[in-house]
């Protein structure tokens, strides 16, 4: 019995409060969460901002959420950021390790490993465990510890893969998929994901390679978007935006790629549109750095600039400074990374181009949303064509701009995706106060809220 007992760590329990009046389920205040990431502001990296605005509506949506995180290596003049800051509900916690190295592969590699460190330290404190655990792939290998809380403490896990490793650095080359590492990577993944309470994937693609890697699973795979604040990026005219006046980028028609120019990201193709496009009068603009930025450099194209990473506040302006922008997903690489740039494209009301493969969920998101076109790895001559359309006919763009924006304020505002969050995590707790033979009846609740503080009396009564 005892050795029973033992094998299976006892899951955490978590706060129920029930109404009489109405028999719903109500979540209480003292609901936790845990984020645990490697990137987060000052950060300027994608996935940092993204969570800080999801831990943030969360904590709108009375969720008490606490994120681990490293100290900055890729932001604007800070070397540190404050150990500890508190923001109405979110605590911010950050590791003490320095980042080394961040330009490098094997840099970055230890960097991630001194952090998976620190936040296992973490994790042994059960008052910084909280009742759930959402861990990001911000490093590759964090989620081990999700996978380790669970069996040592029971505390439950949410796994949320932005990128999916090893399949990345086995597509890159960068390891053979025969390699021992990689083997034992992918037997840890499946162990991870199917003693997650849920794993939450990025885009339909990205769903069936987790899938086909654990069939399982299936029924734990959520897909939900990145986002954008459409409040805060919106439509600026060129002529009335500083960025634009002063990068002189006002007068012609400007193609902009805006974020990491790295290993996942198709740039010969864009690089073959503009040089077929170099004397036609039109600009491209690209912003940002990353593995293959100096490559593009190096073609030395008249009609090419190249401006380093902005500041997170210039964003609303270096975006909407462009009549037409370009994301783009190397060869390979479909399923296995989403490029979270597109949807600041979107609030931005300006069209895109996508480069990637035909079986990409880009063709038909873009398809639906009617904001601009996709083209094949390899397809500059089409790429240039439909951008000599684009500067002749301005109203198309600017039509396919506002479609976007309407699509994206739909389907993909920062409110709308932390709904999906909350309605996930909140089943997962249903889930965890539900025995198994009620698992169908507990999917089926609805309409769970979150109770204020200033309740918390009123319902121990009830």
């Amino acid at each position: 019995m005892l050795e029973k007992d033992l094998s299976k760590p006892a899951q955490t329990k978590l706060k129920l409060v029930k109404q009489k009046n109405n028999n719903r389920t109500e979540l209480s205040n003292c609901f936790k969460l845990s984020i645990f990431t490697q990137f987060y502001p000052p950060d300027y990296a994608a996935t940092g901002q993204l969570i800080e605005e999801l831990a943030v509506q969360l904590g709108e949506l009375g969720i008490n959420v606490k994120v681990f995180t490293g100290q900055p290596g890729y932001a604007f003049k800070k070397d540190s950021a404050p150990l500890k800051e508190r923001i109405d509900k979110l605590l911010i916690r950050r590791s003490r390790t320095a980042r080394l190295w961040n330009s490098r592969i094997r840099g970055k590699a230890i960097n991630g490993v001194l952090f998976c460190l620190r936040s296992g330290l973490h994790l042994l404190k059960a008052a910084e465990r909280g009742d759930i655990l959402l861990i990001t792939t911000a490093p590759p290998f964090l989620q081990v510890l999700g996978y380790l809380a669970n069996r040592c403490f029971g505390t439950p896990y949410i796994c949320l893969i932005y990128d999916l490793y090893p399949d990345v650095a086995v597509e890159l080359k960068v390891v053979s998929a025969k390699n021992w590492l990689v083997q034992s990577w992918n037997w840890l993944n499946k162990k991870i994901w199917q003693q997650a309470q849920s794993i939450v994937v990025l885009s339909s693609t990205m769903k069936e390679r987790v899938q086909a890697n654990c069939p399982e699973v299936k029924d734990k795979i959520s897909v939900i978007h990145n986002w954008a604040n459409p409040d805060w990026i919106v439509p600026i005219a060129k002529q009335d935006n500083w960025f634009a006046q002063k990068h002189d980028l006002v007068d012609k028609f400007i193609v902009m790629y805006s974020g990491n120019m790295g290993r996942c990201h198709e740039m010969d193709t864009i690089m073959s549109a503009a040089k077929q496009l170099q004397n036609e009068g039109i600009q491209f603009v690209f912003i940002g750095g990353g593995a293959k930025h100096q490559i593009c450099v190096q073609q030395d194209l008249p009609n090419c600039r190249f401006l380093p990473y902005q500041e997170k506040h210039v964003l609303p302006h270096s975006l909407t400074a462009c009549d037409l922008s370009l994301v783009s997903i190397s060869s390979g690489m479909e399923g296995l990374v989403a490029p979270s740039k597109l949807y600041g494209i979107l609030a931005a009301g300006r069209p895109v181009a996508a480069i990637c493969e035909p079986h990409s969920y880009l063709n038909s998101l873009l398809s639906e949303a009617k904001c601009g076109a996709t083209f094949n790895n390899g397809d500059g001559t089409g790429l240039a064509k439909f951008i000599r359309r684009l500067a002749r006919d301005r109203q198309l763009a600017t039509n396919m701009g506002t479609a976007g924006r309407r699509y994206l304020e739909s389907n993909f505002t920062p409110k709308i995706i932390a709904l999906e969050y909350s309605k996930l995590l909140r089943k997962a707790v249903v889930e965890l106060n539900q025995p198994s033979s009620e698992a169908k009846e507990a999917n089926s609740i609805a309409n769970i809220s979150f109770i204020p503080e200033t309740n918390k009396k009123e319902d121990i009564e009830r």
